[in-house]
Formats: structure tokens, sequence, C-alpha cells
């Protein structure tokens, strides 16, 4: 009785390790589509610090405010500004900026596998 309930148990940890190791591969391909679209290297989302580089440059603002993502709390606002700025590249509305900034993770991917086309936004 206790190995069939260790061995369901380990089945079911198996069975969530998969879909959260879908569901990641499927959040970095989108975010790497989204990096494609805008004219950058894809591959650059998987690298810390230069993928928010990246995203900065996608979004039309400077690479240095980069900087301004180390420091607590403004990077609350200075995030929430770019994934706006991203939107809007992408001919999206702020709302959907929001979307990007709380629920990237599902906006992110709908965004990369969308037919929304990058236009260089203009600050």
């Amino acid at each position: 009785m206790t190995a069939m309930i260790i061995a369901a148990s380990s089945g079911g940890a198996f069975l969530l390790a998969v879909i959260y190791l879908v569901i990641v591969v499927l959040v970095i391909a989108g975010w790497w589509k989204i990096l494609v679209k805008a004219g950058r290297p894809g591959w650059g989302i998987l690298i810390p610090f230069y993928n928010v580089y990246l995203l900065c440059k996608v979004a039309g603002r400077p690479g240095w405010w980069l900087i301004l993502f180390l420091i607590p709390l403004v990077n609350i606002v200075i995030g929430l500004i770019v994934m706006i700025d991203i939107a809007a590249a992408f001919a999206k509305s702020a709302a959907y900026g929001v979307g990007l900034y709380f629920l990237g993770f599902i906006f992110g991917p709908m965004l990369g596998f969308s037919d929304a086309t990058y236009s260089e936004p203009v600050h």
C-alpha cells in the first residue's frame, strides 16, 4: 500500500515537472520571438542583465536604464514603463503592457506568437 502511494506521488511529481518545463520553454520561446521581431538576438533573453538591456532597447529606452532596474522600488516603476513601451512598439494598448508586467508568462508568449509587428518607438 505504501509503495503504491509513493509510486503515485512520484508519478504526479513527474507530471508536474513536465508541465512546468513545457510552460518554461513556451515562455522563453515567446520572449525569444519578441526579440527577434524587434531585430535583436533572440538568444539574448537567456542571458541575465543582457536580456533586460535588450528589452530596454526594444522599448526604445536607453541602455543605461539597466542600472535603474538595480535600484529597489525604482525598478518596479521602470519595469512597468518598459513593458508598456514594448506593448506600444507592437501597437498594443497600455493595458497590454500592464499584462506584460504582471503576467509576462502569459502575455509574452501571446505577443511573441501573434502576428503583431514591431515598429521602432520614438521617445
